[in-house]
């Protein structure tokens, strides 16, 4: 009698739901569903695969490498490691209107970010403010966690290693060099700017780094970033953030600047430019390469003729399963029963 009355009370409610009683409905699956929904399907894959590619081709992309591996290259001086404060010009024409807003972008190749050892060497505690991980970093920091006994804030392989090359871009006109305003404002993400990032609650900022070091390939510290913006140093730096978020694949490329002030708001005249790079970051050592990217966007956002082939690929699969499924139908169908 317990047993029983165990049951019972154990014993779901007597409902649709829980007996698995509601009313259900299963499609009947037919070649007339099947053949028609495969083209139509296709079709739609097809018309947005030829959006996508038709779009990718009107943006319009400019690179330019300046590793300086070749001797005919201006940048050939400043890849040897001695040469220090080396500054190259790399000179450039454009044919048309490049369409703004224009995106600044620094390519890197051979470069591995995604290597687990790197992405785990920094410390989360003393990027988000923690003073205390400032006298005493994260193991996961080794081998950039101290000089002699002296804590490097931001530790790390990732902080160490931030790309430091600088640019400045000139259009010549008539002779003259008039200077393209480059805005570094707001190239970071916003989570990373607002949430994942912070720098200790001490003014002047300096004071937090009293006792610390920078890190060892770094010229000059933290807190002194950007001397033109003081709101731009420390851990919220733009260009900072921007190193730190790690790129996937070995070779990427990472937003610098953005054209979109001035008279260059609507997009780089077409004429003769000059591109003077401050040479400081080394890739020769793990065969790597160097480009600046120029680019506009669209609606879809930047150059990627893949996504566009990928849908069309795709959609006359589709259209030319449906052509052999409607044949096999044709020929193989069993007559209706009666």
């Amino acid at each position: 009698m317990v047993k029983q009355e165990k049951e019972f009370v154990n014993r779901p409610d007597n409902t649709a739901f829980t007996q698995q009683r509601l009313p259900a409905w299963q499609p009947m699956l037919s070649a007339g569903i099947i053949i028609p929904g495969f083209v139509l399907i296709g079709l739609a894959f097809i018309g947005i695969g030829v959006a996508l590619f038709v779009t990718s081709q009107s943006i319009q992309v400019l690179e330019v490498d300046y590793t300086g591996v070749e001797q005919s290259s201006p940048c050939f001086k400043c890849s040897d490691p001695d040469v220090k404060n080396c500054v190259c010009k790399m000179e450039f024409n454009i044919d048309s209107l490049f369409k703004g807003p224009v995106f600044f972008y620094y390519g890197l190749s051979n470069y591995f970010q995604n290597y687990r050892g790197y992405g785990v060497s920094k410390d989360p505690n003393q990027l988000s403010g923690d003073l205390d991980s400032f006298k005493v970093p994260s193991d996961s920091c080794a081998p950039y966690e101290y000089v002699g006994k002296t804590p490097i804030v931001p530790c790390g392989s990732v902080a160490n290693s931030m790309f430091n090359d600088s640019f400045k871009l000139y259009q010549i006109v008539s002779g003259a060099k008039i200077q393209v305003t480059l805005d570094g404002k707001g190239i970071a993400w916003w989570t990373d700017y607002n949430v994942k990032y912070r720098n200790p609650s001490v003014t002047p900022l300096k004071n937090a780094f009293n006792g610390t070091v920078k890190p060892t390939f770094w010229s000059k510290p933290a807190y002194e970033l950007d001397p033109t913006d003081p709101a731009n140093n420390g851990f919220i730096n733009q260009d900072f953030l921007v190193w730190m978020r790690r790129a996937a694949l070995p070779n990427f490329r990472k937003l610098y600047r953005r054209i979109t002030e001035g008279d260059y708001a609507k997009g780089l005249p077409a004429g003769n430019y000059s591109l003077e790079i401050a040479y400081n970051y080394p890739v020769l050592s793990f065969d790597g390469r160097k480009k600046v990217v120029l680019s506009n966007v669209s609606w879809m956002g930047g150059k990627n003729e893949f996504l566009g082939i990928a849908y069309l690929v795709i959609g006359s699969m589709c259209v030319v399963m449906s052509i052999v499924m409607l044949i096999v139908y044709a020929k193989f169908k069993f007559p209706e029963e009666e």
